[in-house]
């Protein structure tokens, strides 16, 4: 048996994997002062499902994949360590300078963001290596001696490290960190060349600042977490989603917790590649995954989850920049328990402030004031009071029409119901403009896209979003409610391993490839060999460039190594395709320079390829229609379906609600809808 827990900002969705390969569902609401608490409730109500104690189920269990926003978090409250930063003398400002750009580039008022690591707490170490690894000005082992037994007095709870050209030559970094734990046993602390090997210097700085600032809050998380599954009757592995869109160790994200900084959104695209090539035939995807909180969109484009680099915390050259590979993932502030408001220039917002779990929307009736899409969605008759998450929560539909009415209908002159449709569309422009700033970005055109609907909430306006893109197809799968956990289940223990080496293909250096191919082969396979799991493999990439351009881009090798002209020919060819699938032009007559190298060490954590839920328990007592108001139509009698009872093939005609324990869709007026045999609902959003 298998459990994949994914701690959203509202609820925590769990999927089981039986021990006869069925999957099931469950929800419980997340718990902001302790999210391990929301995790064993989760787990709770499925031992509850299946009439058995939970120690006894967790007790069958082999292994818990747990994907949490805690690391994220910590950093966007400033609830991280305190955090010394060393840097080699004479460059102190690594975090202050950046790598230069402005959000509002002619907006001059607004001032210059402040360090990561203050420059209070920036250290100047005297050494120097060179770019070719020679050591310039040896390394002053009693001035670091000194600069450690200033930092437990200015209340230093981590260090991180960044040498210059410490990727060539690592000795100073290295003799450094055996210092701390010889003066400073216990402080945890971050070498940029072993965590993030990259030629940019303020990406491996920004990167060892925020992984060292989050080694003592998710040490002790994934201690806890451990312990206390321990405690409840667990005895199998306990994974932590990445994101990179794998898995590792818990105890291995409690030594690198910059791999968990976007831990839920990650596995979202996961599931979504599974499901568009399973369901739908085809490799191109656009993943939306809505939550109470935030709506996350993701890409999936020619059967590839795409990554980036220029990932951020917080808004661009504001925020902080992680340095690190990640899933391309965009999150804006719309989910169900998005606030709607009228501004003081009588205009409606709609997000990014969010009544989360605590209190919640107001139908919850647990102290929200402010009506959010929940509450507008009950008052368009789209939610049913009694069946929300299968009756489980009663909502509270009079608190939430008096709260719209209060706060959106009469500041708006509108009535109830048109306020709450126009919070609905406010939403959905919202969500529109988040996918089209990451598919037309990358030169995907949505409309030729399948739109994957993922979240508990994702089912309230799919349909409006998949119609205002031109969208051919909307997919809800049947385990999309928790579309994040499901991709857990669904994906690998991964490792990444890098180098830095500068090979240009003008005259190409193939010993020093090979070496360091060979070099990166040979630590992924350790890897896997420990790994103790199936079907291993190992994918390499490369971070290359034309000539004098400024910026790489990944691409991926198509040979396992450079043995000859033609190995380095099929490299150009593949690179130039990439280049122009991205940019939309190549540069045949340009060189090709190569400057990181990656190996991706992979492992498969089960070998079923099925991944839909299981049959559905005894039909509910729905009626056949509901009242139900759109936009253009008013009030009309919406057919009711239960999602687990729709027959193969069985086609609905908008207006329609599909319900289901977890979520609700909407299938607008001029929609259609029918059941596939994966269990996954297929729409057609109409024009």
């Amino acid at each position: 048996m298998r459990f994949a827990v994914d701690t959203g900002g509202t609820f925590t969705d769990l999927v089981v994997e039986d021990d006869d390969g069925r999957l099931r569902m469950f929800k419980a609401q997340t718990t902001p002062h302790d999210p391990i608490v929301g995790v064993l409730d989760s787990l709770q109500v499925a031992a509850d499902a299946a009439g058995v104690a939970r120690a006894e189920l967790l007790s069958r269990g082999s292994m818990l994949i747990h994907g949490t926003t805690r690391a994220i978090n910590a950093i966007v409250t400033g609830n991280t360590a305190r955090t010394a930063l060393l840097a080699t003398q004479g460059h102190p400002d690594i975090l202050v300078l950046r790598e230069g750009g402005r959000h509002e580039a002619f907006n001059f008022n607004i001032p210059f963001p402040q360090p990561y690591v203050p420059r209070s707490l920036t250290f100047e170490v005297p050494e120097r290596i060179g770019p070719d690894g020679t050591i310039i000005t040896a390394l002053e082992e009693a001035a670091v001696i000194e600069t450690l037994r200033q930092l437990p007095a200015r209340g230093v709870e981590a260090i991180a490290v960044c040498l210059l050209w410490s990727i060539v030559n690592p000795a100073h970094e290295e003799r450094i960190g055996a210092l701390i734990e010889q003066h400073l046993p216990g402080m945890p602390f971050t070498l940029s060349h072993a965590l993030n090997p990259s030629l940019r210097e303020y990406r491996r700085a920004s990167s060892a600042a925020i992984d060292a600032s989050l080694k003592p809050l998710m040490s002790r998380y994934m201690r806890d977490l451990e312990a206390r599954l321990r405690d409840a009757g667990f005895g199998g592995r306990v994974f932590v989603v990445t994101s990179q869109a794998g898995v590792i160790d818990a105890a291995e994200g409690a030594e690198t917790p910059i791999h968990l900084i976007n831990s839920g959104p990650a596995m979202a695209p996961v599931a979504g590649r599974h499901y568009v090539t399973t369901d739908v035939g085809t490799d191109t995807a656009v993943v939306a995954d809505t939550g109470g909180t935030t709506y996350d969109v993701s890409l999936v484009r020619g059967g590839r989850i795409p990554w980036t680099r220029e990932t951020w915390i917080g808004t661009p050259y504001v925020g902080h920049m992680t340095g690190f590979p990640s899933v391309d993932v965009r999150s804006i502030g719309a989910g169900g328990g998005s606030i709607a408001a009228v501004d003081a220039g009588g205009l409606l917002t709609v997000g990014p402030r969010s009544a989360g779990a605590v209190p919640g929307p107001v139908c919850y009736g647990k102290g929200g004031t402010e009506p959010t899409v929940t509450d507008c969605s009950l008052v368009l008759g789209h939610l049913d009071p009694a069946h929300f998450l299968g009756g489980s929560v009663r909502l509270d539909a009079t608190a939430a029409r008096n709260a719209v009415e209060r706060g959106l209908a009469r500041p708006l002159g509108l009535a109830v119901e048109e306020a709450a449709a126009a919070v609905i569309a406010v939403a959905t422009e919202n969500m529109v403009q988040a996918i089209l700033d990451i598919t037309v970005n990358q030169g995907i055109d949505p409309a030729a896209s399948v739109l994957i609907g993922g979240g508990g909430a994702a089912g309230l306006n799919s349909t409006m979003i998949g119609r205002r893109l031109g969208c051919a197809a909307v997919l809800v799968p049947s385990l999309g409610a928790a579309l994040s956990a499901a991709g857990a289940l669904m994906s690998e223990l991964t490792q990444l391993y890098r180098a830095t080496r500068f090979v240009t293909t003008d005259a190409f250096d193939f010993a020093a490839a090979n070496d360091v191919l060979d070099a990166l082969r040979r630590r992924g396979e350790k890897f896997i060999a420990a790994a103790g799991l199936q079907d291993g493999r190992i994918e390499l990439a490369v971070e290359a460039r034309y000539a004098n351009q400024v910026w790489e881009i990944e691409v991926p090798l198509p040979v396992e190594g450079f043995a000859d002209a033609a190995d380095v020919d099929r490299f150009i060819a593949a690179f130039h395709a990439a280049h122009e699938a991205v940019f939309a032009i190549r540069d045949e007559a340009s060189p090709v320079e190569i400057v990181g190298w990656t190996a991706r060490a992979a492992c498969r954590l089960a070998a079923r390829s099925d991944f839909s839920l299981a049959d559905a328990g005894p039909a509910g007592a729905l009626p056949a229609v509901r009242r139900a108001y759109f936009s253009g139509t008013g009030f009309v009698d919406a057919a009711l379906h239960e999602f687990g009872r729709l027959t193969v093939g069985e086609t609905l005609c908008g207006p329609a609600i599909v319900e289901s324990p977890f979520t609700t869709i909407v299938v607008d007026p001029g929609a259609r809808a029918r059941r596939l045999a994966t269990g996954s609902l297929l729409i057609e959003p109409g024009k």
